[in-house]
């Protein structure tokens, strides 16, 4: 017999019974989407832990990845990327150069710039780590239909966009362009 109520919905009941003038309906929509990030990080770990990673690494190696080649990019553009402070980047940074998985270079045309790159046993860490990743997502999401996993990310994109979630650089680059 498959369930159909899930911790959320024994929760919006008690508050329903203990306070009935309130409407907890946004509790279930928050709850659901805070117990469903929490879920997907601990998978998200186990696939990391298997290819020796840390999220934050796979993050920072992730990001070069997807960059294209030369898979470079700076310590402040990597910064700005995985949204954590230059001067945890950099402690992030030395342990990724430690590990062989990335480099470290001044840039030659701009000797205040650090170029972070990377290596071909980081290249090939992350492609192992990303493809797993990702078949992993999949397995996550096979209780949804394609369709409703397409209308699942268009709400989830709308939510996010009304709190003024956006890439990187993109509110620059809008204020720039209406100057």
């Amino acid at each position: 017999m498959e369930q159909t109520e899930d911790h959320v919905d024994r929760v919006l009941r008690q508050w329903r019974a203990e306070r009935p003038d309130i409407d907890p309906s946004p509790m279930g929509v928050i709850g659901r989407i805070s117990r469903a990030a929490q879920t997907l990080s601990k998978r998200n770990r186990v696939v990391f832990a298997r290819h020796e990673l840390q999220p934050w690494e796979f993050d920072i190696l992730a990001t070069l990845r997807r960059s294209g080649p030369p898979y470079q990019m700076t310590a402040g553009g990597l910064s700005g990327a995985s949204m954590v402070t230059s001067g945890a980047i950099t402690n992030r940074i030395d342990h990724l150069v430690s590990r062989g998985l990335v480099t470290r270079a001044t840039d030659p045309g701009n000797r205040r710039s650090v170029l972070i790159t990377l290596t071909d046993a980081g290249r090939d860490v992350i492609d192992g780590a990303v493809t797993d990743h990702v078949s992993g997502e999949a397995q996550s999401l096979a209780a949804l239909s394609p369709g409703e996993q397409d209308q699942l990310a268009a709400l989830l994109r709308k939510l996010l966009l009304s709190h003024g979630d956006a890439p990187a650089g993109a509110q620059a680059g809008a204020a720039s362009s209406r100057a």
